[in-house]
């Protein structure tokens, strides 16, 4: 079974809608931080791409891709694991997935 308390690439993320943890890059407006998001095909408040789980019609918070590093999937219901991990510090999405190897 494959761990899913881990960081992945951007390219693998779901676009079904489903909600999954993702490392926001650093920039001038502040540092990285992990936020929850789900990916949307667009309606009448706004066009495909990542929203903020705390996007409401008239006040969506949306991410182009290139401000996400990673993601990874919501963890189970583990009351060990209620909170969110640190975001990831690496430089070069290489290292993901082993493939810096």
């Amino acid at each position: 079974m494959e761990d899913p308390i881990r960081w992945r690439n951007m390219q693998s993320a779901p676009r079904d809608g489903s909600r999954i943890l993702v490392t926001i890059r650093a920039s001038e407006q502040g540092p990285g931080a992990v936020d929850l998001v789900y990916w949307s095909n667009g309606d009448r408040f706004g066009t495909d791409g990542w929203r903020s789980s705390d996007s409401t019609p008239g006040a969506i918070i949306s991410y182009a891709e290139p401000e996400l590093k990673c993601w990874m999937p919501l963890p189970g219901v583990d009351t060990d694991a209620t909170a969110r991990p640190p975001a990831w510090e690496g430089e070069d999405e290489a290292e993901l997935d082993g493939s810096g190897i």
